[in-house]
């Protein structure tokens, strides 16, 4: 979870999907959760990660935005920044936006579920 600190989140829409999203993937083999957000966020959006700028807000579960009949399980990082994202890779576009605006986009479903609700206790 990206936010600016003033109240609005960072959320992505990846090419072949139609949802809203976090910006981040899947860990490779021989990573750790926190060394693959620090890549996926340099490969998604452009954002160099310093080594305490990400705080850990636990494991959350959702149905899978792109896979039918799957669940996501993600380890979900807080990350504060006022970074300029610059797509990349599969991201076609990169938006902040407030809760309220978020509420009314098409969004995955960890995002719905978890974020959303994350993001107003930061």
């Amino acid at each position: 979870m990206i936010d600016d600190g003033a109240g609005r989140l960072l959320l992505v829409w990846k090419a072949g999907t139609p949802w809203f999203m976090q910006a981040g993937g899947k860990i490779e083999d021989g990573e750790d959760a926190l060394s693959a957000l620090r890549r996926k966020l340099g490969e998604e959006i452009g954002l160099s990660l310093a080594d305490n700028e990400a705080r850990s807000l636990g494991q959350f579960s959702a149905a899978a935005a792109n896979e039918a009949d799957f669940v996501v399980k993600a380890e979900v990082f807080h990350v504060r920044t006022q970074h300029t994202p610059k797509t990349q890779l599969e991201i076609e576009e990169a938006v902040w936006v407030n809760y309220a605006e978020a509420t009314t986009m098409p969004l995955a479903p960890l995002t719905r579920v978890h974020i959303l609700p994350l993001s107003q206790t930061l």
